[in-house]
């Protein structure tokens, strides 16, 4: 087995952008959903399932720069400053804290929704996170799934850390690593839960659009606790760096 793909997102909802190699420290991927939009008058932080066309926003983050490139070319760049004011808002049911962030991302953001929303910055590990920093697909489970849609799934639809090839095995391979350690290189993970899913893995990855009725399929054979699943997340519990093609080892 071996990862065949890395990705992440600075901003919550944002295309999830391929990458070479990424470093892990205790937290999780470096620069991964720093950033994230807050709807402060229904004091929120905006779904991706409501608002589609923010995976057509690519941004990236290094050295304190925040990039947003829109799908018209607009480029909003700026540094974003520290100290901002913290908001306490709603995530999925759990309420988080996030440091308001100043700049023209708010104004851009909100003129490209058709709604007031401003930048906000995560306070803590997993303030938007769903689960634990980690997440992981599988190819075998992914071909499973395409199997039964009857057409070809991108397993960037399912916006997970790491992609990992594991050709030759049985799909939902990774359902038997729950509670175990894997080795990515130098970089040590341990298993914690299967993956809830929502409806952002029916969105294509690049448009936004609904066009495939994952969750649906999924439903028909893929629930745990109540709830619809595909992939598991897990922790770093030793940092480092990992590149695509890196061997994957189970402890």
């Amino acid at each position: 087995m071996h990862v065949s793909r890395i990705g992440l997102t600075p901003l919550k909802g944002a295309r999830h952008v391929d990458l070479d190699d990424v470093r892990l420290d205790l937290d999780g991927p470096v620069g991964d959903r720093v950033f994230a939009l807050v709807d402060l008058a229904r004091e929120r932080v905006v779904r991706t399932v409501e608002h589609g066309t923010l995976v057509r926003t690519v941004v990236r983050w290094a050295d304190g720069r925040l990039d947003v490139r829109f799908p018209d070319g607009a480029l909003v760049t700026g540094s974003p400053a520290a100290g901002g004011e913290v908001a306490k808002v709603d995530y999925w049911g759990r309420t988080v804290g996030v440091e308001l962030v100043e700049g023209p991302w708010a104004e851009a953001y909100s003129r490209y929704l058709g709604q007031d929303v401003v930048l906000a910055r995560a306070t803590g590990l997993g303030t938007t996170v769903y689960g634990s920093s980690v997440s992981l697909v599988t190819t075998s489970s992914a071909a499973h799934l395409s199997d039964r849609l009857g057409g070809p799934v991108e397993d960037t639809r399912f916006r997970a850390t790491f992609t990992v090839d594991t050709s030759g095995e049985p799909p939902h391979v990774e359902d038997a690593w729950h509670g175990r350690r894997l080795r990515l290189g130098d970089v040590e993970l341990e298993v914690r839960d299967p993956l809830a899913r929502c409806a952002v893995v029916d969105l294509d990855p690049t448009t936004g659009e609904r066009r495939v009725d994952v969750l649906r399929c999924l439903a028909g054979y893929r629930r745990a606790r109540g709830e619809i699943i595909f992939g598991v997340d897990a922790v770093v519990t030793r940092p480092g760096r990992v590149a695509v093609g890196a061997e994957v080892e189970r402890g």
